[in-house]
């Protein structure tokens, strides 16, 4: 072992500079994260061996399982977080402790900076490791890759960047595989040193760690601190509210408390136990491209992969474990791809976590409630993307209408009214904008329902041809409404259709004349009460065709300008000759702002109205 090579200074990447920054400066309420995520490293490092010991048991020659060990010492002001796992190599303690290759990292920054305490966006980002800059003012990590013959040291105080050396001989000597963290702790961290917080620590967060973590005091013999037993294999009577919520808080790394728990065995052609949860606020990564599901797949308690897309995507909210008794233990990520049996385990897993959502719709609204406030759009990708279950999906949906929040569409087609053979919708940017927006005035005047569809999928999903008992969905901004068979509400709402209208066909060419190439067609409107006029798509929805706009997917095209022919905006454009041209592009530009559009001229458009409300005056 070479140990007189001077160690190398290397700068951390920007975005762990600045994370360490806010580490090493800020005060978080729960500074205990730093040691739960530590032995979640470890945990994860002793999981990687035992996977690469199916393959090449030579990395474990010594034939000692993995463990964990933490060593206080008082006398040093040292806190160790030891793991006889699979160790890291030069170029794995660069790549894992100097940079973040993931995705989203200015985005988590900024909240983190934002946050009022940002430990669970820590636990859950999995930048853990830093966290133990909130408590250390040095860290000292050795590190032996299994089958390696060198041993590497990574030094940082937090600053600008780290040194990287090859180990003393000492050091060496002393970690023969895995990787040995040592914090030089605060002044203020002291706490850490005594054996009953580190106990009390683990005992809250770590307690389900598969592998034995042993407590080394500075006198006496170590000692193991947690149970370390696969929770999900026990049966549910052996457990209380309590174990599923530490379980939950060490498998998911979360704070919060589970909004569902799904804990089962199945057996027959497969043999798996489950356990899974529904967290009850957004982990930070739920909208990140890769759409990343994460269960973790275990193959007979050896730990297999966090990324087997277990569940559809529309799912990746879900937390939790899948351990097969069947899978063999030699499966590649590769052959996670194809298998057959792990098809068969994700669609009955999958119909399960649906059963259990209908549980709980049933049964406990108020749960279900928050599940669906926080993860209802993610929900609604499944509605696109998952046929086979988008009637199950439809019934668990939730929605804001014009009636009411949280209604679902079973309660919609209850209520619904005589002569309507349709399931209404209007998607847009806010509930706010939505609530005033011209289209829902034929509706509202006859009492129909109206599904008020803010969130970016909902564009997607409501593009297919759904329908939910027999009722198709209809757009209120794309085709053709007629409502004239539905009953008024109140006959006095019908009042204006005995004020005369203007002429159709000379109204609409003189609009036509005077926009010319800037709309595809101009027809009278059915959705019209009071408002003068509305955009309407004539094939895609409009809400649809501007976010594939946004995407480069598409362009948007030319809308429809629907008028209000008793208007009497619209009455004077053929009454009006001089002013026919402005007051149909006024029409055009305020149907425009209304769908939370710019003009195509913002200045003119000014200019237009101004020249029409002097004009207004003068006559007064």
């Amino acid at each position: 072992m070479t140990t007189t090579t001077a160690p190398e200074s290397q700068p951390f990447q920007a975005e762990v500079a600045e994370l360490l920054h806010l580490m090493v400066h800020s005060v978080y309420s729960e500074t205990d994260i730093f040691l739960r995520e530590l032995i979640s490293n470890a945990s994860d490092a002793c999981d990687k061996l035992r996977y690469e010991a199916i393959a090449a048991p030579d990395l474990i020659a010594d034939g000692a399982p993995p463990k964990i060990w933490i060593r206080p010492d008082k006398k040093a002001d040292t806190l160790s977080v030891i793991d006889s796992g699979i160790g890291m190599d030069r170029q794995e303690l660069i790549d894992n402790l100097g940079t973040i290759a993931r995705s989203g990292t200015k985005s988590f920054l900024a909240r983190l900076t934002e946050a009022k305490d940002g430990t669970n966006l820590i636990g859950q980002f999995g930048v853990g490791f830093y966290a133990a800059f909130m408590v250390a003012e040095k860290i000292v990590v050795i590190s032996r890759r299994a089958g390696s013959d060198e041993a590497w040291t990574w030094t940082s105080s937090g600053g600008s960047g780290f040194e990287i050396a090859p180990a003393g001989e000492e050091d060496a000597k002393r970690v023969t595989r895995g990787t040995e963290i040592v914090l030089h702790l605060k002044k203020d961290a002291a706490k850490y040193l005594e054996t009953y917080e580190i106990e009390r620590i683990v005992r809250a967060y770590s307690d389900n760690i598969q592998f034995p973590i042993e407590l080394v005091p500075e006198e006496g013999e170590p000692s193991q601190i947690n149970s370390a037993s696969a929770l999900w294999q026990r049966s549910k009577s052996e457990l209380s509210a309590e174990d599923y919520n530490e379980a939950y808080k060490s498998i998911a790394g979360a704070f919060d408390e589970p909004a569902m728990i799904l804990h089962y065995r199945a057996e027959g052609r497969q043999s798996y136990a489950v356990l899974l949860f529904a967290p009850s606020t957004k982990p930070f990564d739920l909208f990140e491209p890769a759409r990343k599901g994460r269960v973790k797949l275990y193959v007979r308690r050896v730990f297999i992969a966090d990324d087997a897309d277990l569940l559809p995507a529309y799912l990746r909210f879900i937390r939790g474990v899948i351990d097969s008794e069947d899978l063999p233990l030699n499966i590649s990520r590769e052959m996670l791809q194809n298998n057959p049996q792990l098809t068969q385990i994700r669609n009955a897993v999958t119909g399960r976590v649906i059963g259990e959502f209908e549980r709980l719709a049933d049964k406990e609204p108020e749960t279900f409630a928050k599940i669906w406030d926080a993860f209802g759009p993610v929900l609604k990708e499944g509605l696109w993307e998952d046929y086979e279950r988008r009637e199950k999906l439809l019934g668990l949906a939730r929605f804001t209408t014009t009636v009411g929040e949280n209604r679902s569409l079973k309660q919609y087609v209850e209520a619904i009214r005589p002569n309507q053979t349709d399931i209404y919708y209007l998607t847009g940017e806010s509930i706010e904008r939505l609530k005033s927006n011209p289209k829902l005035e034929a509706a509202q005047a006859r009492g129909v329902e109206v599904l008020l569809l803010t969130d970016p999928v909902d564009a997607f999903w409501t593009s297919a041809p759904i329908d939910f008992g027999g009722k198709p969905l209809k757009s209120l901004s794309q085709g053709d409404v007629d409502f004239s068979l539905i009953p008024l509400v109140d006959d006095k709402a019908d009042e204006k259709k005995d004020e005369p209208a203007a002429d159709e066909a000379t109204t609409i060419a003189a609009i036509k004349e005077a926009l010319g190439e800037r709309v595809a067609d101009v027809r009278a409107s059915q959705r019209l009460t009071s408002s003068a006029s509305c955009l309407v798509g004539g094939g895609r929805d409009r809400m649809l065709e501007r976010l594939l706009a946004q995407q480069n997917r598409g362009s948007v095209t030319k809308p429809i300008l629907e008028v209000n022919l008793r208007h009497p905006l619209v009455a004077a454009i053929v009454r009006e000759k001089d002013a026919a041209r402005d007051l149909s592009l006024l029409l055009l530009e305020q149907a425009q702002i209304l769908e939370g559009e710019l003009p195509e001229d913002p200045a003119a458009f000014a200019g237009r109205l101004n020249q029409l409300v002097l004009r207004g005056l003068a006559k007064a």
